[in-house]
């Protein structure tokens, strides 16, 4: 059955892979951008609406305009964020609390405004976007790192919340991932993250992609509140 999915930060990487996995599943798909729209969407087939998470009026009026074109949304991934790393003794407040304010309250933001009309209908899914340096810490990253464990606490409680509506609420905390933000990382650095994953190599998009369309499948229906690690076995054991 075609479902309407919404996926935020959808232009690149792990959020691009999982739309296009989506379209490919018989779903009609939107994707939130900040800057640019991704220049594939009209030919994969996607709805591209702009969307900065840290505005709740921005959320709203994303939101509408999915409703009118596609339908209420019935499946949320909440994947967009930023990075500002540093160590912490150079790490401003500002750092701190605009990472906090995109990966956290951002998630907050859209999935309170998706659960509305989920609550509805009955049914939903809602899947959180962490990563595994929020189990293991980070050095450089403690704001991102304290951002996708805070994604941890509000995806459980809102387990818990919604589950006699129908609603799933789903983690999945990727590993290190081939995108353009590892690409920005020296050649040092890379291999020295690699060698640290037992599998001994990066994700793909792809393969983070096929986790969420599970966890928003009816096969997952009795799956909330969970962290589903798809990390290479960096952080075995962590959650």
């Amino acid at each position: 059955m075609s479902r309407v999915v919404l996926i935020t930060g959808g232009s690149r990487g792990i959020g691009l892979a999982t739309a296009k996995a989506f379209v490919k599943n018989g779903d009609r798909v939107a994707v939130t951008y900040r800057s640019a729209p991704p220049p594939e969407a009209e030919a994969e087939g996607l709805l591209a609406v702009r969307c900065d998470v840290t505005d709740s009026a921005d959320v709203d009026a994303a939101f509408a305009t999915i409703e009118e074109q596609l339908g209420p949304v019935e499946v949320l991934v909440s994947n967009a964020g930023i990075t500002a790393d540093t160590l912490v003794l150079r790490m401003s407040e500002n750092d701190f609390s605009r990472v906090l304010d995109a990966n956290l309250t951002g998630g907050f933001r859209v999935a309170k405004r998706a659960v509305q009309k989920m609550m509805r209908a009955r049914w939903g899914r809602i899947i959180f976007l962490s990563s595994v340096v929020g189990a293991t810490g980070q050095a450089g990253q403690a704001n991102y790192a304290a951002s996708k464990a805070g994604l941890v606490g509000l995806g459980r409680s809102l387990a818990r919340e919604f589950a006699s509506r129908g609603i799933t609420v789903n983690i999945v905390a990727p590993g290190p991932v081939a995108t353009d933000m590892i690409d920005a990382v020296s050649e040092k650095h890379r291999t020295q993250i690699e060698q640290a994953v037992p599998l001994g190599r990066f994700g793909a998009p792809d393969e983070i992609a096929a986790t969420i369309v599970f966890l928003a499948s009816d096969a997952a229906g009795y799956t909330t509140g969970a962290v589903v690690p798809v990390d290479g076995g960096l952080g075995m054991g962590a959650w």
